[in-house]
């Protein structure tokens, strides 16, 4: 399923909507009304039925939607109909600890490998279950467990190296947390998460009170 020019916050906001969804599941709740949903999101209901629509018609006039169905209906449309298989490449402190959190699985993503230079870590066995790598077996262990996305955790300075790794490896998704902008081809979608970046905004609205 592929939709052209959607926004990427209509993406995110997406995401939002499913876990809200997924948690009122958990509570028993099968129908929720759009001005409900609004609330639970942090939205107005006029945004989520505009969301929505760029995708079909969704939920009963007067009713509201069917929480399962949503769920479901979403998750075809992020793709999330089905287990991605991840690779974990620099397991310090931040690497160890995404690896061991418990909602990638929740969520149907999988670490399928974990990979890291330093010796000391070469071989050890994590709680996962997963074996340590060298990144010099990167591109060969990622075909054999058809690893869909990589997530760099590495410094800034071996960021782009192993991009470049992921790249050659076939993989096409890359999620960087090393504080620096990596280089891809145009295939590749990489998506940065920097925390210092959120916390400069954080500043920003502390300072100037908006």
């Amino acid at each position: 399923m592929k939709f052209a020019k959607i926004p990427m916050a209509t993406i995110v906001r997406l995401s939002i909507y499913m876990r809200t969804l997924q948690e009122l599941l958990e509570d028993d709740v099968d129908v929720i009304s759009s001005e409900r949903l609004a609330k639970q999101c942090g939205v107005n209901p006029a945004q989520i039925r505009k969301d929505l629509a760029y995708f079909g018609e969704f939920g009963v006039r007067g009713v509201g939607y069917r929480v399962n169905e949503l769920v479901n209906q979403i998750k075809d449309i992020l793709g999330l109909n089905r287990p991605w298989n991840l690779a974990m490449v620099g397991l310090g402190n931040l690497g160890s600890a995404l690896i061991r959190h418990g909602n990638f699985i929740k969520h149907g993503y999988m670490f399928t490998a974990a990979f890291d230079i330093d010796p000391q870590k070469i071989g050890k066995r994590l709680p996962n279950g997963l074996i340590i790598n060298h990144v010099d077996e990167l591109e060969e262990i990622i075909k054999q467990r058809e690893v869909h996305v990589g997530i760099i955790t590495t410094p800034a300075s071996e960021a782009q190296s192993v991009a470049n790794q992921l790249v050659l490896a076939g993989i096409n998704g890359i999620l960087n947390f090393a504080p620096v902008q990596i280089q891809v081809p145009d295939c590749c979608h990489v998506e940065n998460v920097d925390f210092t970046i959120k916390l400069d905004s954080i500043a920003y609205h502390l300072s100037f009170g908006s």
